[in-house]
């Protein structure tokens, strides 16, 4: 951090309504800040371009600016208490997601709530190797799976030698992260998240055509895979990759991403590898242009791991219902079975628009999927809330992977899908509109017989 960035000079500076820089040049407040800024930049190259610079604008208040600066000035950042609370990192998620809230929909699009994320980062464990999110948006998923290894010492020290940054261990080192993000502001926002973090954003990268056009790492081969991609995309350009070498499994439909954003996971995965992530709940019934046959491979070439009904109001930018998913390279000994989890009736509620899981709701889901997954004793099924399913029932439900379809909820309830239900009664609408037409065209054909004006 150069001596113009670092927080003493700045806060001593505040109030000052003019300062001479070592340059000459004379400034506000404002203009030190973008100063600031273009130091910061220049001596770390990751950061190139992306922290805001407009501070010195003539619309910004200079009170109001200064008064924000004393103001944070009074936060003990600098105790190593504070330090090992990460406060600077908590302050950005805090208003990630207040941000979120307060923009709906548009803000939503860069951030997933960070008990979802832990959820997925704490079933994935990733302790050490490649993590990729190529529709990383704000860049939660790499934050909390820092945050997982860091809260996992003692695993590296009883599994291995953990480098050292200098400090003493540091189990971050094991990790190296990839990602790719299509909105250059969001993509902004993520290096600067991973930026007052620590962690190395130089394998982040922004195109503006996005992962299914111009996929920015189109050799790696990830141990873990993290993602919320968009929900029921319909303008993914899926007329323009037909022959992409990534549908092992069949074309996706164009007007629908899900399963486009599926394959491309599975092709990026390791042959060890394991990816989880968020999609809108229809994926598991959908079978529109050829989903149903893409589920099902992937389903029988023995990929799918895990399912988790996830409860409604989780996220601000969407009311679609939503699952997890989880796939595995590594499914050995049960290659023959799926672990189905209905965690709609887990949560709470933060306001009267957004729900919230308790860290004992993420601690249930992830310890019975640890459970399962390692054949520990303490795993069993639970009516209406956990079952292993073999690929047999499966089959026979058609490979439909609601949950409620095998864990002893009503179908009917556990089975609705939005779209498939408008398209349906669009249907029903439009015969009846049609009927009505041809009623209509009978009864004036019946009073022009008769001679008789309507």
């Amino acid at each position: 951090m150069p001596p113009i960035a670092r927080w003493k000079p700045i806060a001593d500076n505040a109030k000052k309504t003019e300062i001479l820089l070592d340059n000459g040049k004379r400034v506000d407040i404002g203009g030190y800040v973008d100063e600031a800024m273009e130091a910061i930049e220049r001596q770390n190259l990751s950061l190139k371009g992306v922290l805001p610079k407009v501070y010195a604008r003539q619309n910004l208040d200079r009170a109001s600016l200064g008064g924000l600066i004393d103001l944070v000035g009074t936060v003990a950042l600098g105790t190593e208490q504070a330090q090992s609370k990460d406060v600077l990192g908590q302050v950005y998620e805090y208003f990630l997601g207040q941000f979120a809230l307060a923009e709906g929909k548009k803000g939503g699009q860069f951030y997933t709530p960070r008990s979802v994320v832990k959820v997925l980062v704490e079933m994935l464990e990733p302790y050490e190797g490649r993590v990729f999110d190529p529709c990383c948006g704000s860049g939660g998923m790499f934050v909390q799976s820092e945050k997982f290894i860091n809260a996992h010492r003692d695993h590296y020290k009883k599994n291995g030698n953990g480098k050292s940054n200098g400090n003493g261990f540091n189990p971050a080192d094991r990790i190296s992260i990839y990602g790719q993000e299509s909105n250059r502001t969001t993509f902004q926002l993520c290096k600067m998240n991973l930026a007052i973090r620590g962690i190395d954003s130089s394998n982040i990268k922004w195109n503006n055509e996005g992962s299914f056009l111009n996929d920015a790492h189109k050799d790696l081969k990830a141990d873990f895979i993290l993602a919320n991609p968009p929900f029921n995309d319909s303008d993914w350009s899926g007329d323009l990759l037909k022959d992409d070498a990534r549908w092992k499994y069949g074309i996706p439909p164009n007007g629908n991403a899900n399963y486009a954003w599926i394959q491309h996971f599975i092709y990026h995965l390791s042959p060890q590898g394991m990816a989880g992530f968020v999609l809108a709940k229809g994926s598991l019934t959908s079978k529109t242009g050829g989903e149903g046959e893409i589920r099902q491979g992937i389903i029988e070439a023995g990929l799918l791991d895990c399912i988790v009904n996830l409860p409604g109001q989780l996220f601000v930018n969407t009311q679609i219902p939503a699952c997890l998913w989880f796939l595995s390279r590594r499914k050995e000994g049960r290659l023959d079975k799926v672990l189905f989890i209905d965690a709609r009736n887990l949560g709470f509620l933060v306001n009267r628009r957004m729900k919230d899981f308790t860290e004992d709701d993420i601690a249930r889901i992830t310890g019975t999927y640890h459970a399962w997954r390692n054949k520990a004793d303490g795993y069993q099924d639970v009516l209406g809330f956990c079952k292993s399913v073999t690929l047999d029932e499966i089959r026979g439900k058609h490979y439909m992977l609601t949950p409620g379809r095998y864990i002893g909820l009503p179908d009917d309830e556990d089975d609705f899908d939005f779209a498939e239900r408008f398209a349906k009664l669009k249907t029903e609408l439009d015969e009846q509109m049609r009927d009505e037409v041809r009623l209509n065209a009978i009864i004036r054909e019946n009073l022009a017989k008769l001679d008789i004006k309507e």
